[in-house]
């Protein structure tokens, strides 16, 4: 076959082939749009990004080569009737999936891009069945109902993103205006007593405090209760995510309920809300589970099947091609079977089991309870609703394995010279892995928590106790007049310390104790604890404190990852340059002997034998260079004086847990929105959390409306 003859028959299959391709890229995101909200590998976040790209340039392009087959087109043969009849198929497929209208937040803010593709392409299909003109009802009816489906379908998705963009939804959650009591009036009728020579004062009455009884017996809630707590919550919390404030009655109430709550579910609340934000970005669901929505899902899965229905019945079919005709059949049941999956996801979901549950009226509770059960089977109270894993990225690793090669000296010219981030996205991909986030990491972290929020019912402590990273836990174990001034340091420089320290401390004993295994009962491979064994959990580690040296270090490499690879989360200034002259130092100290493949034992040995109390190493090297590695070694001689080793370690994983709750209050809410599509982030769960148990600076309502009152004595 010459290249003239393969020219002639792409043209003839063209607009049938992108057809087909077209519908099963709407079937795979479809199936696929919501997996990324629970895993965080890149390949299927690559597959979606490329149909997502592909499905909407594939429908324009074919829509357009439609109306260029009708201008070029001499007759209005009956092959170009039925091509007029696919029109409306694009339109319902450039409508896309309820499962995925934006593949990254950043999608939401161009809804007026869609809005004018939604005129011109409603226009385009207009003009291309208009130059058409099939007579037959078998075409003509079945067109015009998939078309009006088609453009339901299109103006769903451009208001689901103008919905989700960052100005309209903070729009959205805006309260109105509260000019609180009036102070002239309660002036004039102050001042109106004393002309009257009555004798009048003024009493404050000072309101309640919201926070009743600290010590509250924790208790298991059914998980249908849980459920629907947490959508409550989620209509809440939700302001969080555009930097808007909640008010003292917000965080009495939750507050109360995650005081009695066990640790596995004050964790699934937070999943389940941070799952319904991830759907309000992302998806349909706001659009579709609206009164308007529900009442247009029923037209968009009547159309389908009307329209198939009347294709079938319509007899005058032969005089079109046999193929043509299988591909409206393949068209019409796929768009059936796209509408009667999708629809049966709308049902099981907590957004159709909440509004179920609020209906009054006779059988709506039994229909709630019906549809629970169906949902608990597909959505399990055990399955995590995020990808449930942090990703890890060490120092001494990275120093010891990266090898002067010269494709990587040419990634770092690249870098450098040229901007192009080749080095980095390298460096990603060979150094960073990930891990599960343990149950026992899980509870040290609620513990954490619980304990600072049990500990005072002033509003400023909360706020206060946000702005802690490592001093709370220090004073608490005696220990801050020896490591204070290691975490009084900018932000970024403390945690390149502690990252460093903690793993000359953890290899050092693993040395010591001729154990090199990474894995014990912490992780998630070998975790040996159920929900019921955290009660014993601290008087276990006064004993055995293994666990805390797995779980310090993963915190570790996880706090390193999100500085060097998710700088925007983070409040470190120039965190990635002392990364890099770290680094730097690093490599030259391994790299001068002559063994160059170095274990990270070794490695933490070497710097161990380096001794960094005679003179500081700031006074050796200036303040050029950011580098803290000897600094580090300093600070993890000191840990090692710290005695016995569960001390030790109770006070590093106290410290990492802090800096983690102290880098989550400080990142800003539309950079935990960005994560949630990347399989969420450890940091964004526990920023929810210390909002529930109400740490931070977001609760700036302390107190209602001031109660004061004039009295008058007699």
């Amino acid at each position: 076959m010459d290249l003239q003859s393969l020219r002639r028959f792409w043209g003839q299959w063209e607009i049938r082939v992108l057809l087909i391709v077209s519908l099963w890229l709407q079937i795979f995101l479809l199936l696929a749009g919501g997996l990324r909200k629970r895993s965080v590998t890149t390949w299927l976040r690559m597959l979606l990004w490329l149909a997502y790209l592909l499905a909407d340039s594939i429908a324009i392009y074919t829509l357009g080569n439609l109306s260029q087959n009708q201008k070029h087109s001499g007759s209005l043969d009956q092959e170009m009737h039925l091509l007029a009849f696919w029109a409306p198929f694009l339109i319902l497929h450039l409508g896309g999936q309820d499962t995925i209208t934006a593949f990254a937040i950043e999608d939401n803010e161009l809804w007026l891009r869609h809005l004018l593709s939604l005129v011109s392409q409603v226009a385009l299909a207009v003009y291309v069945y208009w130059k058409s003109r099939p007579t037959g009802a078998g075409l003509l009816i079945p067109a015009i109902i998939m078309f009006v489906s088609g453009v339901i379908k299109y103006g769903e998705r451009t208001w689901a993103l103008k919905s989700a963009s960052m100005s309209s939804f903070r729009s959205s959650l805006l309260t109105p205006p509260d000019a609180g009591p009036s102070y002239a009036k309660f002036a004039e009728m102050y001042q109106s007593a004393i002309d009257s020579g009555l004798h009048a004062h003024i009493v404050i009455v000072p309101e309640e405090p919201c926070d009743g009884g600290v010590q509250v017996e924790e208790e298991r809630i059914r998980y249908r209760d849980l459920v629907y707590t947490s959508y409550k919550f989620f209509e809440t919390f939700r302001r969080l995510f555009v930097d808007l404030i909640l008010s003292f009655q917000d965080r009495a109430d939750s507050l109360a309920f995650f005081r009695k709550l066990k640790m596995d579910q004050a964790f699934k609340v937070v999943e389940i809300e941070l799952m319904l934000m991830y759907e309000s970005f992302h998806s349909k669901c706001v659009v579709i589970h609206g009164s308007v929505g529900r009442i247009l899902r029923v037209f968009t899965l009547a159309a389908p099947a009307v329209s198939l229905v009347v294709f079938a019945a319509w007899e005058d079919k032969r005089g079109y091609k046999k193929v043509d005709i299988v591909i409206s059949y393949v068209l019409l049941g796929g768009a059936f079977l796209l509408e009667t999956y999708a629809i049966l996801l709308m049902i099981v979901s907590p957004w159709s089991y909440v509004y179920m549950r609020d209906k009054q009226g006779d059988g709506w509770s039994a229909r709630a309870d019906k549809l629970f059960g169906w949902l608990s089977f597909f959505q399990p109270e055990r399955r995590p609703r995020w990808s449930n894993q942090m990703a890890q990225y060490n120092l001494l690793t990275y120093c010891l394995k990266d090898k002067p090669r010269w494709y990587t000296r040419a990634m770092e010219e690249l870098e450098w010279k040229h901007n192009i981030r080749l080095k980095t996205m390298w460096d990603s991909f060979w150094y960073t892995n990930h891990t599960d986030v343990s149950l026992v990491l899980k509870n040290l972290i609620f513990q954490h928590l619980k304990e600072k929020a049990n500990s005072t019912s002033d509003p400023l402590s909360y706020r206060q106790f946000g702005e802690h990273r490592g001093q709370w836990i220090l004073q608490r174990n005696g220990c801050y007049q020896q490591l204070g001034w290691s975490v009084e340091l900018e932000f970024d420089e403390s945690m390149l310390l502690w990252h460093i320290a903690t793993d000359l401390c953890y290899y050092g004993e693993r040395r010591d104790n001729h154990d090199f295994s990474e894995s014990d009962g912490a992780t998630s491979g070998g975790c040996f604890w159920s929900y019921e064994d955290f009660d014993g959990l601290w008087s276990f580690i006064e004993v055995e404190y293994r666990p805390l040296q797995s779980l310090s270090k993963q915190i570790s490499n996880y706090m390193l990852f999100l500085l060097v690879m998710r700088p925007f989360m983070m409040t470190a200034t120039i965190g990635q340059i002392r990364f890099g002259d770290t680094c730097a130092e690093a490599k030259n100290f391994f790299h001068r002997g002559a063994d160059d493949d170095l274990t990270e034992v070794q490695g933490a040995e070497m710097l161990s034998a380096v001794q960094t109390n005679n003179i500081r190493p700031r006074d050796v090297k200036g303040d050029r260079s950011k580098s803290v590695l000897f600094d580090a070694c300093r600070l993890a001689e000191v840990l090692r004086s710290l005695h016995p080793q569960a001390k030790r370690w109770r006070v590093i994983s106290g410290v990492w847990v802090e800096m983690l709750c102290y880098a989550a209050g400080k990142c800003r809410g539309n950079f935990h929105a960005k994560q949630l599509s990347q399989g969420g982030e450890l940091l964004t769960v526990v920023w929810l959390l210390m909002a529930h148990f109400g740490i931070g600076e977001q609760y700036r309502v302390e107190s209602g409306h001031a109660r004061t009152k004039i009295v008058i004595e007699t």
